[in-house]
Order: structure tokens, then sequence, then C-alpha cells
């Protein structure tokens, strides 16, 4: 990681930068695969999982005997693990759920909103070096809770052309049998525009590498919703003399290994605790399976030495960050002025990966700045919110005259007009008119 004392404003920004390659170049890779899979359909599928995987498959979809079966392929404790998450998550998702809102604003003007459910959504599942079946919990639930009719899950397959029994078995609990060996952009685009086998939704969420975002952002410009912009991972950690290096070290490297194009930042008062993580990084990195992941984006990595906490909040919120530890005693007193911030994770025995997993939060997370306006993903996130009122003939009475002035004032005549011949049939019956049967 490099290190940065008392940063002047400019050297701070490009501490802050992502490592995101160029938009353009990335559009570049992504349209032409966007074009062949709507062209082509499951042809084009299969030949860019044999590219792209090194799978050679025969069909797309996911026989519904292996989703069954896929109980067996998994571990009894790692099977036991998923189904602990998926109580924690489903219960914090739950209480999410909205019931439908009813007000009278005035008398006789009754407003109405209620949750509906998107029928028709597409979850993408990282695979490629990690398959990240916690993302089905974290996605399938919310989906399951909101009600959606059809949920298609797209993943890639593993170079015997086969999912990982762990998705499956996390597809399985959440209700989804619509699973189809289809990953990167491709799968995007198969959910946008529909194939052969993979039916095309009306919203897409997941995360992924900078190629399935750009292919989120591209589809969305065609009438396709995604849920937020979620690339690569990305964590601060805020830390003080009251921080374990080991635990800090530990949380940095859980971010660092999710891909080389992940940033994680370390921001502190204490001198002597950058030295101390970065000799901790260097002990726990060693033994890690993804050392060589983990170590290149440790590259893109920064340990920012801060004078104040004060100027520590903020950096964070201008850096508005998809995960944010206060590895802090007094994080209360810290917490209140976050504005911007994905998730965040309170105390020194609260890591990342608790969120990542288990404690029941979501971990598909704004990234990028996005968290400056987007929140995580939720139950809302699989609903659409739709209004509905009722105005009775004493309500128009009274609301209909604000009504006409407010059209007028706009040049809005037909607007005026649809309340003006309601309130002339309204006329009392000694001005010559009755209210009309119903």
């Amino acid at each position: 990681m490099k290190i940065i004392t008392r940063p002047s404003q400019k050297k701070l920004q490009k501490a802050m930068q992502r490592p995101v390659q160029k938009l353009k170049r990335i559009r570049k890779r992504v349209e032409p695969i966007l074009k062949k899979v709507r062209k082509n359909g499951d042809e084009a599928l299969i030949g860019y999982a044999k590219k792209f995987d090194g799978a050679i498959l025969h069909e797309l979809a996911v026989p519904d005997e292996a989703i069954e079966s896929s109980e067996e392929l998994v571990t009894p404790v790692l099977r036991e693990a998923i189904d602990l998450a998926f109580a924690n998550i489903k219960a914090f998702h739950k209480a999410q759920w909205e019931e439908p809102i009813k007000i009278e604003t005035s008398p006789g003007v009754l407003c109405m909103r209620k949750s509906v459910p998107i029928n028709r959504v597409g979850l993408y599942v990282p695979g490629g070096t990690a398959p990240l079946f916690s993302t089905v919990l974290m996605l399938g639930i919310p989906a399951m809770i909101a009600g959606c009719r059809q949920v298609v899950l797209c993943t890639p397959p593993n170079r015997d052309g086969e999912v990982d029994p762990a998705i499956l078995y996390a597809a399985r609990r959440t209700g989804i049998h619509k699973v189809f060996k289809a990953g990167g952009a491709q799968a995007i685009a198969a959910m946008a525009y529909g194939t052969e086998s993979i039916p095309n939704v009306y919203k897409i969420f997941g995360p992924g590498n900078q190629y399935v975002a750009a292919a989120k952002q591209l589809v969305s410009l065609e009438g396709v919703a995604i849920d937020l912009p979620a690339g690569p991972s990305e964590l601060v950690v805020l830390a003080d003399q009251t921080s374990n290096p080991a635990f800090v070290a530990s949380d940095l490297l859980s971010q660092a290994e999710h891909g080389a194009d992940s940033q994680v930042l370390l921001i502190t008062e204490s001198k002597r605790l950058i030295k101390e993580v970065l000799k901790e990084i260097k002990i726990q990195l060693a033994v890690l399976p993804r050392k060589d992941i983990a170590a290149r984006a440790l590259k893109n990595s920064t340990a920012i030495l801060t004078d104040s906490k004060a100027e520590a909040i903020t950096i964070i919120n201008d850096y508005a960050p998809e995960h944010l530890i206060l590895a802090i005693n007094e994080y209360e007193t810290v917490s209140p002025f976050i504005e911007n911030a994905g998730s965040v994770f309170l105390g020194h025995f609260t890591p990342e990966s608790a969120g990542d997993y288990a404690s029941g939060t979501n971990h598909t997370l704004p990234t990028d700045r996005a968290a400056r306006a987007y929140g995580g993903v939720s139950v809302d996130s699989f609903v659409k919110k739709i209004t509905f009122q009722k105005i009775s003939a004493q309500g128009l009475r009274k609301l209909g005259p604000s009504i006409e002035v407010m059209a007028a004032a706009e040049a809005l005549q037909a607007h005026k007009n649809a309340v003006s011949v309601r309130l002339q049939s309204l006329k009392t019956p000694d001005e010559g008119e009755t209210e009309p049967e119903r």
C-alpha cells in the first residue's frame, strides 16, 4: 500500500481514484457482445462460454434434478452455515416490507400507496475465480419476500460446464428454479434481450467486474432497469490507537482478495498504527491462497495519515465507499456524521465479511462513489410503489377550484376543463343541477 501523510487536496484526490479502465475502452469490448447475443441468442452464449470460461456446453439451463440434488453435494458444515445466513438475511429483509399506506389528505380526498412486486427479475451471480453463492442469498431472499413471480439466475459455468453446488443449493433455498450457465456481459445481454432458453426480464440485479457493470449500464439505456452501479469491491477502514492492527489488516485483505481491481483505504491519525498494519498485512498476505490477486489490489490502495477524525470523516464522505469499517472505540460519535457509504460496520468485532455473508444486511452495494446517491439492494429494490387516489364529490368541490387555478396558471386548459366539467355537474338542485347517480 502507498502511504500519504497529511495530503494536499490534489494528492488526496489522486490517491482516491478508483483503478478503473476508461469507459470508452470497456464499452468497445462490451457492445459487440451485447449485439451478438441479441442476434444469435443461445448460440452466442455457448460460444462465449467456450471462449471465456473454457466450458463446452450443450445446453444452458441447469436441470431441475441438479438443483434438487445440490443439497447432497454440499458439506453438512457449509449447508448449516448457508441455512444460518438464510435465516438472518430473511429476518432483516422481511422487516423491510411495507404495508399499504392510506391517508385522507383532506376531507373526501383519499390517497393510497402499495408495494407491487416486479414480475420478472434477473439475478447475476459472479463465478470465475470464486463462485459467490452468498450473492444468491442476498438477491434471492428479497426477491422471494417481494413476491417476484419469475426469477432468472445466470452464473458462469466452471471448466466442466457445471455450476457450483453451493450456488444451486442457495438457489433452491430461495425458491429459484431457473438457473442458467452464462457469465459476464453476455449473461446481462441474455437477461435483457432474452434468448431461446433465457427469458428477458424487467430488472437486472447483481455485482460483477467492470464489463458486467458496463453491460448493465448499456442495457439500462434500452429500457431494462438495473439495481445500482456495482463494480469492483472497495473498503475504507477508519482506525485509531484503540484499533487492533491484526484486525485492520485482515479487513483490508478481505476486500483486496476480491479482485485485482479492488481498492482499500486505511485512514488514521496514528503513524504507528500504519506501520503495524502494514507489517500484519505482509504476514497475513503470505499465507492467502489468493495472495497474488490481493497483492495486485494493494497496489491500488493507500494508507492516509490525517490530523483529526473530522478530516477523516470529510475524506470518507467524499470517497463514498461501498464498505466502511469504523474500527474505533468512539464509533457512536462518528457514525452520525457518515453521509455517503454503502454499508457501515461498527466497532472492533464487526468485520466486513459478516455483512458479506451472514449478519443479515445485504452485500450488493453501490461502488465508485455511487453511494452518494444510492443505497444497497433491499426488498424495495424488487418492488415498485403504485399510488392510488379516490376523490368524492365533496372532496372535489373543495379541492377542484385550487386545481383550476393552478392549471390555468400553467396554461394547461384541458387539465382545468377535466375539473371544471365535473364541478359543473355537481351544482346543487337550486342551481339547476343534480349530482349524477352512481
